[in-house]
């Protein structure tokens, strides 16, 4: 296991994780989404290449629709 800080908070997760595996753990479904890593966007077709280590800072945040 590994830590990271998620949304401003310690996370525990598996070592080796993708973003994409973080994100399906998060269970966020269809809703839209971005990824950011160590303040660096991560585009869609590189969130099952981009492996997330000890001591990273993710943020993952949902858009929402609204008026």
């Amino acid at each position: 296991m590994i830590s990271i800080n998620l949304n401003g908070q310690t996370r525990q997760v598996a070592r080796g994780i993708t973003a994409a595996e973080l994100v399906a753990e998060l269970d966020i479904g269809a809703r839209k989404f971005a990824v950011e890593i160590n303040r660096e966007v991560v585009s869609r077709d590189r969130l099952t290449k981009v492996v997330i280590r000890d001591n990273d800072e993710v943020n993952v945040v949902t858009l929402v629709g609204g008026g």
